[in-house]
């Protein structure tokens, strides 16, 4: 009888032990996941100047027109005379005092998804970003203009442009 009371008493001590080490063995990994989430994350630099650089303006945009780039329908592929208009942007910014920026505006029409045709406008502006940097222009000095929508009777062409202005 002792030696089924005894075995009792070491099953249940090895149930308590099991229950005791997953316990600190699950609060122990916990506190290491923790750790890992509050790690600071590098960001490659372009990658957070490029996310910093997403941040949308607002408001009226004064400043000189550069340029106008019509984009084609639903595209977000920048035209095909875009390289002469941005190499003119290109220069005149350098002539420019270090302040100035080059604003990008993203256009489109009221018809169709008002939401995706903002993504669409904002795209286009990113993508005329994109060639600008491309092209040797500092991230820091070119900015996104919140998407607009064109009102009244311009032509369909007007509602597919991005305007790219410099801003002193």
């Amino acid at each position: 009888m002792t030696d089924e009371g005894d075995e009792g008493a070491r099953v249940g001590l090895w149930v308590v032990v099991g229950a005791t080490a997953f316990v600190v063995l699950g609060l122990l990994g916990g506190l290491a996941m923790r750790q890992v989430n509050k790690a600071p994350q590098a960001k490659p630099a372009a990658t957070a100047t490029a996310a910093a650089a997403d941040s949308l303006i607002e408001g009226p945009i004064t400043g000189d027109l550069l340029a106008k780039l019509t984009f084609e329908v639903g595209g977000t592929n920048l035209p095909a005379d875009a390289g002469a208009a941005l190499a003119d942007v290109q220069a005149r910014l350098a002539q420019a005092p270090a302040g100035a920026k080059l604003v990008l505006s993203g256009f489109h029409d009221a018809s169709g998804d008002p939401a995706r045709n903002a993504e669409l406008a904002k795209e286009r502006a990113k993508a005329v970003r994109t060639a600008l940097v491309a092209a040797g222009v500092d991230v820091a000095r070119v900015a996104l203009r919140k998407p607009e929508s064109t009102m009244g009777g311009g032509t369909p062409e007007e509602a597919r442009r991005v305007e790219v202005r410099l801003v002193p």
